[in-house]
């Protein structure tokens, strides 16, 4: 065989390596992910300590205790362009200088954040100082991502928007359990239990009427949870009273909004789980649009599912008149 003859066997290989090495460049770590690039001796010292308080504190709001975010560790000889798997990386080490930089790719959709310090006390004073900022850029990247990969295939939004005046992308596999004149109810069967999506509206001058916010909105979830029962007699589902829910104001489609996170139960029986619910403050419409999450799953990761279902309530836009 001449030199000819093999280039051109050759040639389809090498064409197929390199379409292989570009597909490569697709980042597919999985959800609340994040890698740490850290010698041992440090993270197996007060520095690892700072950054497992920070990253891997218990979620608010769940049945059950799990991490804000899983943590794999590499040894930083590794450097940071080993963990390509990986939507959010976190080096750190000792340096001459003290540095915080993020560094977003543009070739890959990840953000990369180095902690340099000059001695251990440097390293934590800077965890400690930028880790809200990093773990608020790591939870935008994440429902970022959930939402692309909805986007590929998506429930009709003709009733929805029809009956509720907003636009909201959600993922087909939901269905539509009950459908009443101010309310929805949408649930997917997923193999450790389901979740499902509440849509409801609400006159403004109601809620405005309410003087302790929090109340308001546990009453107003309370009294829908009659639509939600088990399958005995009386056993709707209820906000639980074992653990207080987490209020905050957010905005959401630049309008005011509360949120809230807690447990939801059914009376007398035993089924439990976490909800995240939004109530938007919405005068175009005169009304409080509210839209909610919740999950019944006791043998998988509560985290990400409302994760999921949280970056579903986010792409909720409201119709201009």
């Amino acid at each position: 065989m001449n030199k000819t003859h093999f280039l051109l066997l050759l040639l389809p290989f090498l064409l197929t390596s390199c379409f292989k090495s570009e597909k490569q460049e697709t980042v597919s770590g999985k959800t609340n992910t994040i890698s740490v690039i850290i010698d041992d001796q440090l993270w197996y010292g007060e520095v690892g300590d700072s950054i497992r308080n920070k990253f891997a504190s218990p979620v608010l709001g769940l049945t059950q205790e799990e991490p804000l975010f899983t943590i794999n560790q590499y040894p930083a000889r590794l450097l940071e362009g080993f963990v390509t798997d990986s939507r959010s990386i976190i080096v750190v080490k000792k340096a001459t200088a003290d540095k915080f930089e993020i560094i977003r790719s543009k070739n890959l959709p990840h953000n990369t954040f180095r902690i340099y310090g000059k001695s251990v006390d440097d390293i934590i004073c800077s965890i400690e100082l930028n880790s809200a900022q990093i773990i608020k850029i790591i939870h935008d990247a994440e429902i970022q991502k959930i939402q692309e990969d909805n986007s590929t295939s998506l429930l009709n939004k003709a009733i929805i928007k029809n009956k509720f005046h907003i636009n909201i992308q959600i993922p087909t596999g939901y269905e539509y359990m009950l459908h009443k004149r101010n309310f929805i109810w949408l649930k997917k069967e997923i193999i450790s239990g389901n979740t499902s999506l509440l849509i409801y509206q609400i006159p403004l001058s109601n809620f405005k009427k309410k003087k302790d916010v929090v109340n308001a909105i546990v009453k107003m979830r309370d009294s829908v949870g009659k639509y939600i029962q088990g399958r005995e007699p009386n056993t709707q589902m209820i906000t639980s009273e074992a653990y207080a829910p987490y209020f905050s104001k957010v905005t959401l489609d630049n309008k005011d909004a509360f949120e809230t996170k807690g447990t939801w139960e059914l009376k007398n029986d035993f089924m439990t789980g976490p909800f995240i619910n939004y109530a938007i403050v919405d005068p175009t419409f005169n009304r409080v649009l509210v839209i909610e999450g919740f999950c019944y799953s006791p043998s998988h990761q509560e985290r990400d599912l409302m994760l999921n279902l949280e970056a579903i309530i986010k792409t909720v836009r409201i119709d201009k008149r």
